[in-house]
Parts: structure tokens; sequence; C-alpha cells
């Protein structure tokens, strides 16, 4: 009775807790991804964040309820055991552990180095500069996560409340200026412009903008680790969930109305978030807010680091994985699971330096017409000069954005599964899993209309990923 959880949370808290964890610092840079993907189509962009929204809450909102027929578990890999059986739980736990975490981990790296860069007046991020930066970060999480869980613990809890200081002060003060201010010869003000900019409305242009904001909407799934601390968890672990995920969605589409609001459509497309708050707030405050961007990457750069460094040991405290006995030792010192800590910080290394590569490869064919550009660079990637899509044949995919969405198609067994939960009513058994499994689907079509050849280079990573992990386990069997 003494190691039971305490239920110490109320509805109110439990809701500021699901937006802490949710809210990240993807918003920052997959904003300026989707203006450049819609060709500054704000109108498109704004019901890409929608959609973006309605999968998460729908999603969030399933799981909200397993999390109250399984109250005990924590985590998606327990949840994928509880619903489908161990072996599939052993393959999303190395799935995770291999390719989720650590890609989702290196390109927050990157991203805390550009905005570092930036506020140096560096915008380019595809700079030698920019992938040492991001590499030194890495080891300074790790180093913080391994060293002192105690301090990195501080340090999550401290950013959490400086990443809402940028997207609040842009949501508000950006859309008021942008209503007020009317540029020089225009007819009417700036915001409302910029949503009268055609842009780029074609079908691909919208799933690649929908793709984009699975970074910044993703942590939601980590919020149910918090249920058997909830009163009343049954009740109010699903209001929490969804009105939680309902006021990030909110707040993500009101920043992305005020960077509208900063700056002319053409600007927006260079480095949009940037050029906003030097406009609306001038350059010294203007910089000031850009460090604060900074600071919110690296302490999602944290949160997200203490996943990769106990990836391989929640695998290995199953008996499972490679080397079991080695990557289980816990140390005595510092109460880290060391071995398995060093073998995330490699791993996430490794996505770094692929992030990197593939963006500078995107860069490259960005430079180029795709109807002039010569045999070598054909066959390295395209530019889709009606979408603006950049499609890379050989090297390269997002890997912040195709390793999330295939969590989603993860996801669908287990939706299936909550079919056969006849406790629930028929709005939660059998409405809400269907309006998952729908969601799950269309984010996985999405992807394979808008990635096409990028999604075909991430199977084969994937699926050699995979085999490892199976051979691993075949061993240990």
């Amino acid at each position: 009775m003494g190691n039971e959880l305490i239920k110490k949370y109320g509805l109110f808290t439990a809701i500021a807790m699901v937006v802490g964890i949710v809210i990240g610092s993807g918003v920052f840079f997959k904003a300026q991804n989707i203006l450049n993907i819609t060709g500054g189509n704000m109108a498109l962009g704004t019901v890409a964040w929608i959609i973006g929204g309605i999968v998460m809450i729908v999603c969030a909102f399933c799981f909200a309820t397993m999390a109250t027929k399984f109250e005990k578990i924590n985590g998606l890999v327990d949840y994928a055991e509880a619903a489908c059986g161990k072996n599939y739980a052993y393959y999303i736990g190395w799935f995770i552990t291999t390719i989720y975490y650590p890609a989702m981990t290196s390109v927050l790296a990157w991203v805390s180095a550009r905005y570092t860069l930036v506020i140096f007046g560096q915008m380019d991020p595809t700079t030698g500069t920019c992938l040492a930066l991001a590499g030194f970060y890495l080891c300074l999480s790790y180093g913080m996560n391994a060293l002192s869980p105690v301090l990195a613990g501080k340090f999550q809890v401290s950013t959490t409340v400086i990443k809402l200081i940028p997207l609040v002060l842009m949501a508000v003060v950006g859309t008021v200026y942008g209503l007020i201010f009317t540029p020089d010869g225009a007819s009417a003000p700036l915001l409302i412009s910029n949503f009268s900019v055609e842009g780029n409305s074609s079908m691909t242009a919208l799933f690649a903008a929908v793709i984009a904001t699975v970074f910044a909407y993703e942590g939601w799934i980590i919020a149910t680790s918090i249920n058997s601390e909830i009163k009343d968890a049954k009740k109010n672990l699903p209001i929490a969930l969804t009105l939680g995920t309902l006021i990030v969605m909110i707040v993500y589409i009101a920043y992305y109305i005020g960077v509208a609001g900063g700056a002319a459509v053409s600007s927006l497309q260079t480095d949009g978030a940037t050029i906003a708050f030097y406009n609306i707030f001038g350059s010294v405050f203007g910089t000031i807010l850009n460090v604060f961007i900074a600071v919110s990457c690296l302490g999602t750069l944290n949160g997200l680091m203490l996943g990769c460094t106990r990836g391989l040991y929640a695998l290995s405290a199953r008996k499972e994985g490679p080397r079991p006995e080695m990557f289980s030792v816990v140390d005595p010192a510092t109460n880290m699971p060391n071995n398995a800590a060093i073998f995330g910080l490699l791993v996430t290394a490794a996505w770094l330096f692929y992030f990197y590569l593939a963006n500078l490869s995107r860069s490259f064919v960005a430079q180029y017409d795709a109807q002039t550009a010569n045999g070598l660079i054909k066959m390295i990637g395209t530019l889709d000069a009606q979408s603006g899509v950049i499609s890379v044949n050989w090297f390269g995919f997002d890997s912040s954005e195709i390793p999330i969405v295939t969590v989603y198609a993860l996801y669908l067994p287990i939706f299936i599964k909550m079919i056969t939960f006849k406790e629930f009513s028929t709005f939660k058994r059998i409405v809400m899993p269907i309006f998952a499994i729908i969601c799950s689907v269309f984010m996985v079509y999405a992807t394979l209309y808008a990635h096409k050849w990028g999604v075909a280079f991430y199977l084969i990573i994937f699926a050699i990923i995979m085999i490892i992990g199976a051979i691993c386990r075949k061993k240990n069997a």
C-alpha cells in the first residue's frame, strides 16, 4: 500500500500538466515549414494546423480512455502490451528506442542550435557551425541527464514557463499589430492582406502541411502516464487530455496567425518568426524573445533526451533487446542506466548527422528549378514547382515527420482492440476508436501522398532497424 502513488491532481492541475507536456518547441520551426510548403497561403496553413490538432485530440481521447482501464500502466509500450500482447509491445519499444525518440531528439538539437545562431545573425541552418553546435547541445543534454537528473528536472520545469512567453506574446501582439498596421500603398491591414494571398492551394501542399504539424503536436501520449495520480481518473483524465490538447491547438493556431501579422508573406517565407518578432518588438526585445525560443528548444531537447537515455534500459529491464544483462545495469552513484544512456546518445548522434545531411541536400535541390536541373541534381531530388514540396529521391526523408507518423500506423491495432472493450460506452468503445482509426489512416495516407520517395527510403531504414531488433530478441529467447 505504501508504494502506491497518491491521487493528488485535480482536473485543473491535470489540464495544466497536459498543456505543459504537449506544448513544445516544434511550433517555432514547423510554422516556418508550413509557410514555405503553402507558398504563404495562410488560410491553407491554418486548416493544416486545425486538421493536425483534431487528429491529436481524437487519438489522445482514445488513449485517455485506455488509461482508465489500465490505470497502473505508464507509457505507450505498456499500453501496447496490455492491448495487443508482449510481442507487439517489444517491437514498439524497439522502434521508440532506435528511431522515434532519437530522431526527434536530434531534430531538437538542430533546432536549438539554429535559433541560437539566429540570435547572432546567422540565418543559414545548413552550416557546419550549426551541426557542431547541435552536437554540443546533444552532449550537454546527455551530461545533464546522466550526471545530475535533479538539475535536469529543475531545468525542465523552468523552460516550460519560458517557452510559453514567445508563443503568447506573438499570438496576442502579432494579431493586434497585423489588424492595425497597414503597409504603405496597401488597401487593407497587413494580417488581412496576408490571408488574401493565394499562395499554393494544391492537395500535396495541404497534406505536406498537415504532416508538418505532427512534430509540434507530438507529446500527448506522455500525458497518459499521470493517470494513476489524478483524482477520479476515469472521469477527469479524458476531460484533461481533451481540453488540454484543444488548448494546445488553439495556442498554436493563434501563434501562427500572430506571425502572419508581423510581416509580409514574402518575408515570412524567408525566416518568418524571426522577422515578425523584430518587426513587432524591435531589434532588442525581438532578440530577447529569440533567446527565449532558443532556451525553450533546449528545454524540449532535455526532456526528449530523458527518454533517449532510458529507452534501451526499459527493454533490458524486461529481459529483451541486445545484451539485456549489460544495458539493464543502473549506476548506484547516479541512479542512471549509464550503458543504456550512452547507447541512446550514440544513436541520437547518428540521427543528427543524417538529419543534417538530408537537410543540406534539400537546401541544395531547392536552389534549382525542377525543369532545368541537370541529371545529377534530378537524381538527388526534385522540387515540385506547383506544390513547392521537395522530394529527395535517394538520400532523404524528413526525420522530424515520417518517424512520428509511423507511430500513428502503430496505433491502429490498439484502436482496433479498443472496440472489444465492452465495459466502455458505445461512444468510447466504437465511435471514438473508429474516428481515431480514420485519423491515423489519414495521417499515413497524407504522408505517402506528400513524401512519396522519402517514405520509400525511410521504409528501407525502418525495415533494417526492425530486423536487427528481431535478431536481438531471437538471441535472448
